[in-house]
């Protein structure tokens, strides 16, 4: 029997690509519900002594940590056992973590919880984006993850918004409760019932490129790899033996510096300047509505005109966005910042996936993002270990605001020197 044709694009998907958005959606809702909340209330609510910034940003440290590692994980599994397994995986995963907020007894459980998070995202997450890469055309990789992140981080800011209200209106254990197990239960029988498993998309393209069949021009992939690389062939390759690739998975750490700060100081830093939750949540929900809309635009831009000057352009402008903050005294004001921060996070993240998706070869390309994806997410633990020593050693939590802001611009630099233009159109290999 002749085996069935996959086609590709998004129109050609369309149901598809709309239930893998709406995954996203609800995987971002499940970041969301940790944003607003649990931070603010880390000294009343769950017995964080006053000034412990490092104890703080204990939870943070151990979701960067668990989520870069089963990034890694998740992208070589699911070219192995497919992506809806993993997907699955990682909602079943979560289901403990509303409870263990719900009944936490001290600090160590929400941190034990977070650890759950992690699992639950990188698996989640990362499924997603591989699943909708699969099924839409090179040419669409910017417009698809932009949909893709634009999905994710405005869930993440209704989730900011939303608990900070149920917070209000039921407590902020039986709020968070209530909400989390909506949209895991929600989002188990959706995947259930309608997603489908993308890999044999993935296996078709790779048979084309072999064959000779793909049309249109030719990444600049990597050449010194193998067809079908081992594990440690893809990591290194990644992290440092194609300097391309090791620009993009610097940046992506160093960009979730700014994530780490906006989860946990800023919702600390406006608490102490007097905003309640419902205001910390729009402030915060300023960012993340910003990021996510915008990154319609930001992704599809850059299918026109590359990926490298948004990356770059993104990096300096987010680090601008985030010493902002420190310059105004008003609500009005720290939301502007806010959305500075998160225009500058809508070009550049994205487009930083899209640049690892555009010279990765389909045969392993869902280890490529995995690894990518790794590097990017373990900056949330570096960079909430480095935010809580600074404020630590400064007695002040503006310090860490500073601290970032340098950081992305070096990070900018360094994208600007070490990577070029990967997308095919644009610059195709010789």
């Amino acid at each position: 029997m002749n085996k069935p044709a996959y086609l590709y694009g998004i129109r050609l998907n369309q149901t598809q690509f709309l239930h893998q958005l709406f995954q996203v959606l609800l995987v971002g809702l499940t970041l969301g519900m940790m944003r607003t909340v649990v931070p603010a209330l880390a000294e009343s609510e769950f017995g964080v002594p006053k000034g412990s910034f490092v104890l703080l940003m204990a939870f943070v440290v151990a979701f960067g940590f668990v989520k870069g590692s089963l990034n890694f994980v998740a992208g070589r599994l699911s070219e192995r056992v497919g992506r809806k397994k993993v997907l699955l995986w990682g909602w079943f995963s979560a289901l403990p973590i509303p409870f263990m907020i719900m009944y936490a007894p001290s600090w160590n459980w929400i941190v034990a919880a977070t650890v759950l998070l992690g699992i639950n995202q990188g698996l989640t997450w990362s499924m997603t984006q591989t699943a909708k890469l699969d099924i839409t055309r090179p040419d669409q990789r910017g417009l698809t993850i932009g949909l893709n992140e634009f999905a994710g981080y405005v869930g993440v800011a209704i989730a900011g918004i939303a608990t900070g209200y149920m917070a209000t209106a039921f407590g902020a254990r039986q709020g968070l409760l209530i909400f989390g197990l909506t949209v895991i239960v929600l989002a188990i029988v959706l995947t259930f019932v309608w997603v489908k498993d993308t890999l044999p998309w993935a296996k078709q393209e790779g048979v084309r490129h072999a064959a000779g069949l793909s049309t249109g021009p030719i990444a600049r992939f990597p050449q010194n790899i193998s067809s079908s690389p081992t594990t440690w062939e893809v990591f290194t390759l990644m992290s440092w033996r194609d300097k391309r690739m090791a620009a993009i998975s610097q940046a992506g750490l160093v960009e979730k510096f700014v994530d780490a700060l906006i989860w946990v100081f800023y919702p600390v830093f406006l608490y102490q300047h007097g905003l309640n939750l419902s205001q910390i949540g729009w402030v915060i929900g300023v960012y993340g509505f910003v990021w996510g809309g915008t990154q319609l635009f930001t992704g599809k831009l850059s299918d026109h005109i590359g990926r490298h000057k948004p990356i770059v352009a993104g990096m300096w402008i987010c680090g601008a966005g985030v010493g902002m903050m420190m310059l105004g005294e008003t609500a009005l004001w720290w939301s502007f910042s806010a959305a500075v921060t998160g225009f500058g996070m809508a070009l550049l993240y994205p487009n930083l996936s899209a640049a690892v998706a555009d010279i990765a070869h389909p045969n392993w390309r869902g280890s490529a993002i995995g690894i990518y994806r790794f590097w990017r997410d373990l900056g949330y633990g570096i960079g909430a270990l480095a935010l809580g020593l600074v404020a630590k050693l400064n007695d002040s939590i503006s310090s860490g605001f500073w601290f970032v802001t340098i950081a992305m611009f070096v990070s900018g630099l360094i994208v600007l020197i070490w990577s070029e233009e990967t997308h095919a159109r644009l610059n195709p290999a010789k």
